[in-house]
């Protein structure tokens, strides 16, 4: 089936971007100073930073990758990511907020000048600007490009055989010179209009999934055999996927085990919401304290929304398009398995070692035994006489194998190194929206719903431009660099920094198709692992622990990235999430002891910011704690 656009889609379409694009840069058009470019003023009110928060993050990163997560086992256990953000929010608002303000920062760095010292200023820029290049702004563009190429793949569009990475460079260009022409006002009201069309367009979608499955025959879900034939569409789902819908996963659980929510998913939240420059550069453009924190706890109220328009339509495309997720996987599983085939009479000279996943062994089992045939061959092992049932065991042992050969390779030569393969895979889970997309939305809405995707990249990939570009102006170039740079300088800067970190971003973005990646969910949460924790246990303690001294700091940003690398190094099947609290706790404890021996011996005073009102809002608060509530009441009935 093609997807295809009727004139009218097109029309929408063109229309929708160009409002988007323009109204941005017709509302920041007087923007003069640094701080009207990277701040917007610091004019922005409660409604319009609740719209941007969302906007900002909600993307194809949890389109593609958070629908890909629940088509998988999670479920709506996924769904932590969302729910746990309201209550984060709420605690950020009332919290971090109130300190960031006073202060008067540009950005989150800069605050570990005032509480520290330049050092540790400089290490989390570097740190952050980094994640943002190298990891958040390549996935979200690679999932754009993703979920075009699952619609248009193999088409021509103006020209352009659509491709992984033709639709990445379009898609980032296209980021790069939105952002760059406006900066944060202009991110903050395109996002007003993205935010609506991301909520509104993913409404539609749950209504048409849910459609669906109202019609589906058992020729279509063979599955539904065992359900009662006039049993309607929300029966059906809550019967097909009972094994889904719950919160809590088991400790064994490789991703979110329930120790994740007791303690590892509150610093990925923490760190994301409270301390993530792309972030809490909306809240840093508040023209007060109470408009911020308004702001923020509309923001926590949408959140709550969120899983109901991504998580669920990911949950019933398994359910309806399982086998068009097969075909997608079968297409990336080509060049592995023809490698395989090539050199799979000659495992004595192979130089290459193949892992696959339980899906792959579930329904490839000839082949996934030939592959552990082949692989004990190559790790120099005797094949067993029989093999477990169990298709997770089976991918253990293999792993076990790539292991060996991984330690193997550690003692020879460069040239005589095996190479280990991409994961074989057994369905392409992160194609599960685009696959409704594509199978479901009919034509008028399409262009509607193409207009609202690209909207979700653009925005989000506008904000980790204008961030990283304002990180790197204000903590490096000003710093360092340029320390008398002029506001036209310094604007300059930032723009130029857009097109640079684009064109980085778009070169990286095209290898995240490869399946060893585990999902492009997965892949951010996992790589942000290396700094969250650390940067998270600094403020943390640096916030609470007035006697800690600046060299504090340094030590728990630089100490996290080893760690957490020794723990997944030798602690392969430790949930990423409780490995990044193991760290966290580490990071803690030794800036425990070294504040012991050697504290401050006076408090650290921090700077006061005079030209804002920095009175709460009692709204927010009553608000907040509905909101914490709510939050409270799906996790009981979800649980």
């Amino acid at each position: 089936m093609e997807f295809s656009l009727s004139s009218f889609d097109v029309i929408v379409f063109v229309v929708f971007i160009v409002a988007v694009v323009g109204l941005g840069i017709f509302k920041s058009r007087k923007e003069k100073s640094s701080e009207d470019y990277f701040l917007a003023g610091r004019g922005l009110s409660w409604w319009l930073i609740g719209f941007s928060l969302i906007a900002a993050n909600i993307s194809t990163e949890q389109f593609i990758g958070m629908s890909g997560s629940a088509a998988k086992w999670l479920g709506l256990a996924i769904a932590s990511y969302e729910w746990m953000a309201a209550i984060t929010l709420v605690i950020v608002a009332f919290f971090f907020l109130p300190k960031f303000l006073r202060s008067g920062i540009y950005t989150i760095p800069e605050f570990l000048q005032y509480r520290y010292n330049e050092a540790a200023r400089s290490v989390m820029a570097l740190f952050m600007i980094l994640t943002y290049v190298f990891v958040t702004f390549a996935a979200v563009v690679y999932s754009g490009a993703l979920t075009v190429k699952t619609l248009f793949g193999g088409q021509e569009v103006l020209g352009v055989t659509i491709t992984i990475t033709s639709a990445c460079w379009v898609i980032g260009v296209l980021a790069a010179a939105y952002v760059a022409s406006g900066g944060l006002k202009a991110c903050a009201w395109a996002d007003l209009l993205q935010g609506s069309a991301l909520i509104v367009g993913g409404a539609i979608v749950v209504f048409l999934a849910m459609r669906e499955l109202g019609v589906a025959t058992v020729e279509t879900i063979p599955e539904l055999a065992n359900i009662d034939i006039n049993a309607g569409a929300i029966e059906r789902f809550r019967e097909l996927n009972s094994h889904k819908l719950h919160m809590v996963m088991p400790r064994s659980d490789p991703e979110i085990p329930w120790t994740a929510l007791v303690i590892g998913l509150w610093i990925p939240n923490f760190y994301y919401w409270g301390l993530n420059q792309y972030i809490t550069q909306r809240t840093l453009g508040a023209k007060s304290l109470g408009e911020g924190q308004k702001g923020i706890v509309f923001a926590a109220a949408l959140k709550l929304i969120i899983p109901f328009i991504i998580v669920i339509p990911g949950i019933i495309a398994f359910n309806l398009y399982k086998l068009d997720m097969k075909d997608e996987a079968a297409d990336n599983n080509k060049t592995v398995l023809a490698r395989f085939e090539q050199i799979q009479s000659e495992p004595v000279g192979a130089k290459t070692a193949f892992k696959f996943n339980d899906d792959f062994v579930e329904m490839y089992q000839e082949k996934a035994l030939a592959i552990i045939a082949f692989n004990h061959a190559l790790a120099g092992e005797k094949t067993p006489e029989t093999m477990p049932t169990d298709f997770k065991k089976v991918v253990g042992i293999n792993n076990g194998l790539i292991g060996k050969i991984a330690e193997k390779n550690e003692t020879l030569d460069k040239e005589q190194h095996i190479e280990i393969s991409s994961e074989l895979i057994g369905y392409k889970y992160d194609a599960a929206f685009a696959l409704l997309i594509k199978k479901l939305v009919p034509g008028g809405l399409r262009g509607f719903m193409l207009a609202a995707i690209l909207g979700a990249v653009m925005s989000s990939l506008a904000s980790m431009l204008n961030s990283a570009s304002t990180i790197f102006t204000m903590d490096i170039y000003r710093k360092y660099i340029n320390k008398t740079a002029s506001q036209i300088n310094l604007v300059t800067t930032g723009r130029i920094c857009v097109g640079v970190f684009a064109v980085i971003g778009c070169s990286i973005a095209p290898m995240l198709d490869d399946p060893k990646f585990g999902g492009i969910f997965k892949y951010i949460q996992e790589f942000q692992g290396f700094i969250s924790p650390g940067i998270l246990a600094v403020f943390v303690f640096g916030l609470l622990v007035k006697k800690a001294p600046p060299i504090t700091g340094v030590v728990g940003l630089l100490l996290n990235p080893p760690m957490y690398y020794l723990l997944k190094l030798m602690m392969p099947s430790l949930a990423f999430l409780d490995r990044m609290a193991v760290s966290f706790f580490c990071v803690l404890a030794v800036m425990g002891i070294i504040t012991m021996i050697k504290p401050l011996k006076e408090p650290k005073v921090m700077p006061i910011q005079t030209d804002i009102n920095l009175e709460s809002s009692g709204i927010a608060k009553v608000l907040g704690l509905v909101v914490v509530a709510m939050t409270v009441a799906l996790y009981i009935f979800f649980w």
